[in-house]
Order: structure tokens, then C-alpha cells, then sequence
């Protein structure tokens, strides 16, 4: 039998299956490949970015077949923000209109343009105690296995490097898998007092300990 899969710092040329990954897991961890004209535009918002600006905070886990999951993420939400606006989000809004007219009636190209040009910070009482985070995705044939709780392990290791105090992660309400996932790792949920700011999205966080001197 062949070694297992393991977790090594992603590299330039994973780029393209970086955005195969965010596809493939894109519907609530579902393959949404069929929702999509432009198979690309998942990648564009919860991917590539990451891997471009803060390489050193981008692993990914690779078998025999090729690179089949992905950790990336922020130590600083806010000021990887403000990065995304000045060098990341300027070409993809001359590539990709603003989509007018009624929302009601637009697909789901026609969302993440608008999130391109509109993106939404998740709520200061968020990143002020949990101010990193993190997008974690894995192919179906690498789950189950275990590399979902080894590769976050790995990043927690690397935010508690930086200094980082503490995480948090946003998902949809319909990824099941990924909830009890969290749960299980030892993530709590956030509680909003009602109304949510974000009915479409739950969030949750983890303390990271102080470093010691």
C-alpha cells in the first residue's frame, strides 16, 4: 500500500487545484460545479486569496492522486481585508460587472460578483476577540480520515506562532457535516443576540492560549 496523505505548506503552483477544491466543496460542502458558469469564482472569494497574500498561513494535504485538501486563512482579518481591497478585489472588479436589477432573480455567478465588489467584514465583535481565520476544505476521498482535525491542528500551531489570540470561522447553516465537524474539534458557536446580523451564516471561535516567555 502506498503512504497516507500528508500536510505540507501550499506552493504557487497549487493554485489550480486550490480553486478545484473551493468548486468541488462550494454548495454547503458539495460539489457546485453544476451552479456555476464560471467554475472559478468560488475559488476567486474563499481560496486563491489566501494562498497569494498569506502564503505562510496556506497548507495543504496531498496523496498519491494530488493535492485533495486545503487549510488557508488570516492571522489578521482586518488587515488582510484591507489588503484584499488594495490588491486583490481592483482586477476581479474589471473582470466581473456589479450585476444590476432585482436580486431575487440572480444566480449564483451574479452573487459573488456582487460580494467582489460589496464584500462583507464579518462583525468587529468577532474579530476583535477572534481576530483570525480560516477556510478548510477536503475532497471526499480525503475525508473520514482524519486530515480535517490534523490540518487544523497544524494552523492553530501556526496562528499560536504569530501571536494570534484566538480564531474563528464562518459556515453555512446547511453544512451539517461541517457543523458537527467544529463542534467535535472543540469549536464553540458564536450566539448573536436576535436578530442575527448574518441569518446565512453561523460562526465559531476558539481561544488560542497566550505565548509564553
Amino acid at each position: 500500500m502506498g503512504a497516507g496523505p500528508t500536510i505540507r505548506p501550499a506552493r504557487p503552483d497549487d493554485l489550480a487545484a486550490l480553486y478545484l477544491i473551493a468548486l468541488a466543496t462550494g454548495d454547503a460542502g458539495q460539489d457546485a460545479a453544476a451552479l456555476y458558469r464560471d467554475p472559478q469564482l468560488v475559488g476567486h472569494l474563499y481560496a486563491a486569496p489566501y494562498a497569494v497574500l498569506e502564503p505562510d498561513s496556506a497548507f495543504v494535504a496531498e496523496d498519491a492522486v494530488g493535492v485533495g485538501g486545503y487549510i488557508l486563512g488570516a492571522a489578521d482579518t482586518l488587515d488582510f481585508e484591507a489588503r484584499m481591497e488594495g490588491e486583490w478585489w481592483p482586477a476581479l472588479r474589471a473582470r466581473y460587472p456589479d450585476p444590476g436589477g432585482d436580486p431575487q432573480g440572480w444566480g449564483l455567478d451574479e452573487v459573488r460578483s456582487h460580494q467582489i465588489h460589496h464584500p462583507r467584514a464579518p462583525p468587529a465583535r468577532i474579530t476583535a476577540p477572534y481576530p483570525s481565520h480560516l477556510h478548510i476544505n477536503l475532497m471526499p476521498r480525503l475525508q473520514g480520515r482524519g486530515m480535517g482535525k490534523a490540518l487544523i491542528d497544524r494552523w492553530l500551531e501556526r496562528m499560536r506562532e504569530v501571536g494570534s489570540r484566538g480564531v474563528h470561522l464562518g459556515v453555512s447553516p446547511q453544512n451539517h457535516r461541517a457543523i458537527r465537524f467544529y463542534r467535535t474539534y472543540g469549536f464553540d458557536e458564536f450566539r448573536f443576540p436576535r436578530p442575527r446580523p448574518e441569518p446565512d451564516a453561523l460562526y465559531f471561535v476558539t481561544t488560542l492560549p497566550s505565548p509564553r516567555g
